[in-house]
């Protein structure tokens, strides 16, 4: 199973994250490529099973480039990407930040582009779940951290229930 993570990161917070969800989607058995959003090879993006988008929160939505990137190029695949499955992530630069409303920004290119999510219900310490994925208040501490690897493993766990669903009704 390949999972794809495709982030932007002005700071470097959104990196660190992409990288635990990658740890995370590894753990589980996955092979992933981590990529920055602006050397992404959009055609190689098809081939893989699962994704997780990354982005800094920008006035409660995604940034720029991850907008570009859903609505410019990746819109040659739109309607052609179902039986996917994906996941958000981002961070703010403080409480109130927007943070979730970032998520349903990705979410919702997610779901226009016929792909699938699912929500986390785990808590990974007090006060630190990800129903609608993982995120940050600036730099990711060790429990944001955590949150993204478990999005990561999550996803390919998802991943590997679809992808075996699809084998066996002969449709991969």
């Amino acid at each position: 199973m390949k999972i794809l993570v495709v982030y932007d990161s002005w700071t470097g917070n959104v990196e660190k994250m992409a990288k635990a969800v990658a740890e995370g989607a590894v753990e589980e058995g996955a092979e992933v490529k981590v990529v920055k959003v602006d050397e992404v090879n959009v055609d190689e993006v098809p081939a893989y099973d699962g994704y997780a988008f990354g982005s800094p929160t920008h006035c409660g939505t995604m940034s720029y480039k991850m907008n570009y990137f859903f609505n410019k190029q990746l819109i040659k695949y739109w309607g052609k990407l179902r039986y996917k499955v994906a996941v958000a992530f981002t961070s703010s630069g403080g409480l109130g930040g927007g943070n979730e409303m970032a998520l349903w920004s990705l979410i919702s290119a997610i779901l226009n582009f016929g792909m699938m999510t699912f929500g986390v219900p785990d808590y990974v310490a007090r006060g630190v779940t990800l129903h609608y994925g993982a995120v940050a208040v600036g730099e990711p501490d060790e429990n944001s951290l955590k949150a993204c690897k478990l999005l990561g493993k999550r996803l390919a766990e998802h991943a590997k229930v679809l992808k075996a669903g699809l084998e066996a009704l002969g449709q991969q």
